[in-house]
């Protein structure tokens, strides 16, 4: 007798549906799928005990005749697949033809559509029993789906708490929400409404009912294209941030993906603007030929291959940092009482109305610095300063306008002003960033090295000295004279004369410690935390004493960075507090 035999279709069912289904969230997922594919304005999703026990989807698509309702429910059945053409050019977000029966293999599932020539009602238990009649004429489809995984029970012990499944539902159902700003989305648990949006087709006026008006008065809209892609969104401020990725929405012509090379190039952007254990809110909405992509690759479709990555990695690197350079970024030390969307849209009309892939209205600045002059406590820079000219004031080349220094308390934090407003500047992190951007500029020019009357000598432990000898080519690109010098030790003869004497042994073991790292040696990031070290290592610090012309020339020259927001590890260089939050503060304004 035969071995292999045909599987049994209720059986192949659900197995697919352990690759479909795993938890509630999926099957909201497919269903909502369906419902924008069937061109629905208006879907509602209700659900009791987070999905558990009962899904309900409910559209005003273009419904199904009683054949098409039948066929829905068999393995492989699509109206949106045709031929193995129509596999390279997807427009639509289902296309398997195998969610529905997966789903109904594995729940209670009852289905009413009409297209408004016939109603059909579908009712299948476990796959099986297939009971069809009349029903009303209501237009578009309603599915329910009840007691998921009640005939696998080891599915159903191995979901996770009704908490984390309703958290991942609103996830969802929000990104969705974000990708389809025209659709009025509806979701409740329990009669309690989650969401509800206008499908007025404003993408930041759904942002405002999934994130609130604090973080939607800080988001950013950017657009741009090249021959390949468009992007829109929005972006948030720096200030704005959050512990994990999920804040990052990425579409694909409509469709939610996860691709880490995409969300890597998106973090990657805000580097020295956010600390790395954070994470910027992100709306991005990428539209392309589908014959550029390939979404077949994953049984959950959320994720994508590229043909042409490098050109759309190169345009999101484009569109956000400029729009970053463009942007004034000092956070507000007073939160106002902005409440109302409105509000918020006149606040950010004229950000919106420019495209961000035109020309900067600035120009950029390099700092003109001298390599012997570090921020620090070794070396005063007051004797080289001279005040800023009144056209040096209005200058459009700088991103802060000019702040006069009133005072230090705490011994760490300079207190300024101007007619915008009062300042309060980290001097720490403010140092940090000017000799964090004068590093960088030293190491991108040509190099020069100071020769040491006495050559400093680190003895390294054996797996140590065996990397650091084999990166000697990168020591030498970088200003270091570094030999071999008896067994596991280096004697180093020159350095760069961007490092201050004082401290030059203590630089170096820090360099050396960075291409020694556990992480393995990265160029990119070998560059970033040599500078960032240094720049530490070179600053003033909390507690250090500075004089009123060393908060000058720290200021002013603070105002010429490239960034002068944030420290090279993300934190704030300066917050203020507007003219009008120290009236409001001091009941001066009423408004």
């Amino acid at each position: 007798m035969s071995k292999i035999q045909i599987m049994d279709e209720n059986l192949a069912n659900k197995i697919a549906a352990g690759e479909v289904v795993e938890k509630t969230m999926n099957v909201v997922k497919e269903l909502v799928e369906n419902a924008i594919d069937a061109k629905s304005t208006i879907i509602s999703i209700n659900l009791i005990d987070s999905g558990v026990k009962e899904i309900e989807v409910r559209d005003n698509g273009i419904g199904m005749d009683e054949m098409d309702a039948k066929l829905a429910f068999s393995r492989h059945a699509t109206s949106k697949l045709k031929s193995l053409d129509d596999l390279f050019n997807i427009e639509s977000l289902g296309f398997r033809g195998e969610a529905l029966p997966s789903i109904a293999s594995v729940s209670n599932i009852n289905l009413k559509t009409s297209n408004q020539e016939i109603g059909t009602e579908i009712s299948l238990s476990g796959g099986k029993d297939m009971h069809v009649s009349r029903c009303d004429l209501q237009s578009g489809t309603t599915i329910v789906v009840r007691d998921l995984f009640y005939n696998t029970p080891v599915r159903l012990k191995y979901l996770k708490n009704l908490y984390v499944e309703l958290a991942n539902i609103v996830d969802y159902v929000n990104k969705m929400a974000l990708s389809y700003p025209n659709i009025k989305f509806t979701l409740r648990n329990n009669d309690k409404v989650l969401l509800d949006t206008d499908g007025s087709g404003d993408l930041l006026k759904v942002i405002y009912e999934i994130y609130g008006i604090d973080v939607t008065k800080k988001m950013a809209f950017i657009a741009g294209e090249n021959d390949d892609y468009y992007i829109s969104g929005y972006i948030s401020y720096p200030e704005i941030t959050k512990s994990n990725r999920s804040s990052i929405t990425t579409l694909v012509n409509g469709r939610i993906i996860h691709n880490n090379e995409l969300n890597k190039t998106i973090i990657d952007c805000f580097h020295t603007y956010i600390p790395k254990d954070k994470f910027p809110i992100i709306v991005l909405n990428i539209n392309v030929d589908p014959i550029l992509i390939d979404i077949n690759i994953h049984p959950t479709k959320m994720d994508i291959k590229f043909s042409k990555m490098d050109s759309l990695k190169d345009l999101i690197n484009k569109l956000i940092t400029t729009k970053l350079q463009e942007l004034t970024l000092i956070p507000d030390a007073a939160v106002r009482n902005t409440s109302s969307i409105n509000e918020v849209r006149d606040q950010l009309s004229t950000t919106k109305e420019e495209p961000l892939y035109e020309k900067p209205k600035y120009e950029e600045v390099m700092l003109d610095f001298s390599v012997n002059e570090p921020v620090s406590t070794y070396t005063s820079s007051s004797s080289s300063v001279t005040p800023p000219t009144s056209e040096e004031k209005d200058s459009p080349t700088y991103r802060i306008k000019e702040m006069i220094p009133r005072g230090i308390v705490y011994l760490t934090y300079i207190i300024a002003e101007n007619e915008d407003g009062m300042y309060i500047i980290d001097q720490h992190a403010a140092a940090e960033r000017i000799n964090y951007e004068k590093v960088l500029k030293a190491l991108k020019e040509k190099i020069t090295i100071i020769d040491l009357l006495v050559p400093i000598k680190i003895e390294l432990p054996a797996n140590e000295f065996l990397i650091v000898k084999e990166h000697f080519d990168l020591f030498q690109q970088y200003g270091f004279n570094i030999e071999e010098f008896g067994l596991n030790t280096v004697i180093i003869r020159s350095h760069p004369t961007w490092i201050p004497e004082d401290t030059a042994e203590e630089c170096i073991r820090k360099v050396v410690d960075i291409i020694c790292s556990k992480e393995g040696f990265n160029f990119d990031e070998f560059v970033w935390r040599m500078a960032s070290t240094m720049a530490c290592r070179m600053s003033i610090k909390a507690n250090d004493y500075i004089s009123y012309d060393d908060q000058l020339w720290l200021l002013n020259t603070l105002r010429k960075c490239d960034n002068p927001f944030t420290c090279p590890h993300g934190r704030p260089t300066i917050i203020t507090y507007t003219k009008y939050d120290l009236e409001k503060l001091f009941k001066r304004s009423l408004d």
